[in-house]
């Protein structure tokens, strides 16, 4: 409780950092009623399903011909670094706390209300645009697909978008003869119908198309080595031109193909289904990353070995236009656009179950209406925000180009890395105890300072518009926060929550059959004896701490 004597000022201050104790964070985790059914390699295929996708299909060609030239492998490794130091902290919280609200939650019990609430609405950059970004591309490869097989071509009109992004004059043009982009309408939705429909029908797609574009990603390097042409590496780092190029190209094309990493992250938003998420976690996120980032570095090296990087300018299909640059490859490139197209659909499929996942842990603390918080009575799944995030998915993929969508998301998840990396320093000192699954090697500063300062330069160095558009977006996110967030949250108002509300979103079952039955389900995962009197008499205490608790964490001001 706070003091209602104290100044306005202050108790809106203390309002604001007021921080979610972990013991109701992890509590709220083990009542969730979603369905526990992902093992270790059902979420490394998570991590390589959202990792593997726009970024190696698309952004590739992109980042080669306006950025980085050649250097863009020096740009992938950099990200290949900055994402594996993010990784580790990702993996120390995701472990330590295994909560589908994802950096939201880290941040919510570290960093207090407000904090928490800005990277909440950051991440909408990261997981909704980034389905919208991903759905584009996809458009893309679906057109080429049916003209190099069926000879079918589509109108311009119903497949791109009506706007394009200039990045030397940064600023937006007309696409003319162009009104909307159905594919990327239509595969925005069909992502999101499966996604209502389970977790477990999710999974077994992802699981068949990762394994269809990993083969594909491989008969790309393998098939097209013999074409490379040392020539095409030369200059390796173009000299500087305008905003492109140089040494500040390669730190530009570093955060274009950042995106191309993130993916890693949407591993953590699965926590409440997973078997064994303090376990598991970790490797689905450090080894999906470590397999992604070697494909990543041989694909930029072989994509700008066998044509030169100018020839990618404004190619949406960066992987099969340079290919028609060869002889016999129209097979192989038939491949790539099957595998394109299978491999983009599973980004989609995770980014579009990331989000969702993100409303619904900020519903059920009272920042988003209770509605988002609800699960679907039959498949246990939260239905309301999935379908709203499909719909903005949809109508984001219809009208915008995948430039200037990607930027956005990069940028969106630079700050996420950022706030996670410090999350880590801060839950060494005030959780030493809590028990961690995995812990970042080297102490609490190794790792996470570089991690979040190298992040921050990536960030720091974006476009001028890209960086103003975040503030703007992070801007209305407050404006919301003021209007609905602050007067709804748990913390500060518990009047406004029911206890059939706090019950529900506790995920406390009434009945006590049925209360009884649960209980011996989660006991029968224990083989031996001994380890289930354990979880029964751990599990009995804590449910007595949180009966006692009936507030969050506030400080007191003096």
């Amino acid at each position: 409780q706070h003091d209602e004597t104290a100044p306005l000022w202050k108790r809106i201050g203390w309002r604001l950092i007021a921080r979610k104790p972990l013991e109701q964070i992890l509590h709220e985790g083990r009542r969730t009623q979603m369905k526990r059914i992902l093992g270790r390699l059902d979420l490394i295929a998570i991590g390589i399903g959202a990792i593997i996708g726009t970024g190696i299909f698309v952004l590739t060609g992109v980042a080669a011909a306006e950025n980085a030239g050649p250097a863009v492998i020096i740009s992938f490794i950099i990200g290949g670094i900055i994402s594996g130091l993010s990784a580790f902290s990702y993996s120390e919280l995701s472990s330590m706390v295994p909560i589908s609200g994802s950096a939201f939650t880290y941040t919510y019990a570290t960093m207090g209300e407000l904090m928490a609430w800005i990277i909440g609405w950051d991440l909408i950059l990261e997981y909704l645009v980034g389905a919208a970004t991903v759905a584009v591309g996809w458009s893309s490869y679906v057109v080429s697909f049916f003209s190099d097989v069926f000879n079918v071509q589509f109108t311009r009109k119903t497949t791109q978008a009506p706007v394009l992004w200039d990045s030397s004059s940064l600023s937006f043009k007309v696409n003319h003869g162009a009104y909307i982009n159905i594919p990327a309408i239509f595969i925005s939705l069909a992502m999101t119908l499966l996604l209502v429909l389970g977790i477990r029908q999710a999974s077994w797609v992802n699981r068949t198309i990762v394994c269809i574009k990993l083969v594909v990603v491989l008969l790309f390097i393998f098939g097209a080595c013999r074409f490379v042409d040392r020539d095409n590496y030369q200059p390796f780092v173009p000299k500087r031109e305008g905003n492109s190029y140089g040494a500040k190209g390669v730190f530009k094309g570093t955060q274009r193909v950042f995106f191309a990493y993130i993916g890693f992250d949407a591993v953590s938003t699965a926590a409440q289904e997973a078997k064994d998420p303090q376990r598991d976690l970790p490797w689905g996120i450090c080894l999906s990353l470590g397999i992604c980032t070697v494909l990543y570095i041989a694909v930029a090296a072989i994509l700008c070995g066998i044509v030169s990087y100018r020839e990618l300018k404004g190619q949406a299909s960066p992987l099969v236009y340079a290919l028609t640059f060869h002889d016999n490859t129209r097979w192989l490139r038939i491949m790539i656009e099957l595998g394109a197209i299978c491999g983009l659909s599973s980004v989609i499929l995770i980014m579009l179950m990331g989000q969702p996942r993100i409303f619904f842990t900020m519903a059920r603390d009272g920042l988003f209406p209770k509605i988002f918080g609800r699960l679907h009575r039959r498949f246990k799944t939260p239905y309301v925000p999935t379908i709203v995030s499909g719909i903005v998915c949809a109508v984001l993929a219809g009208v915008l180009p995948v430039d200037i969508l990607g930027d956005m998301t990069s940028v969106g998840t630079l700050l996420a890395f950022i706030l996670v990396n410090i999350g880590v320093i801060i839950m060494r000192f005030t959780h030493p105890h809590v028990e961690r699954g995995f812990r970042v090697p080297g102490g609490p500063f190794l790792i996470p300072v570089p991690g979040a300062l190298i992040a921050l330069v990536v960030l720091v160095l974006s476009d001028g518009p890209t960086i103003y558009r975040l503030f703007i977006w992070l801007g209305i996110g407050l404006v919301v926060y003021a209007v609905y967030g602050y007067g709804h949250s748990r913390i500060g108002n518990p009047e406004r929550w029911s206890e059939e509300d706090n019950a529900y979103f506790q995920d406390m079952i009434y009945d006590e059959g049925a209360s009884a039955k649960k209980e011996e389900e989660e006991m029968d995962r224990y083989e031996e004896p001994e380890e289930r009197d354990s979880v029964k008499d751990n599990t009995s205490h804590q449910g007595e701490e949180i009966q006692t608790q009936q507030h969050y964490h506030m400080p007191t001001p003096h």
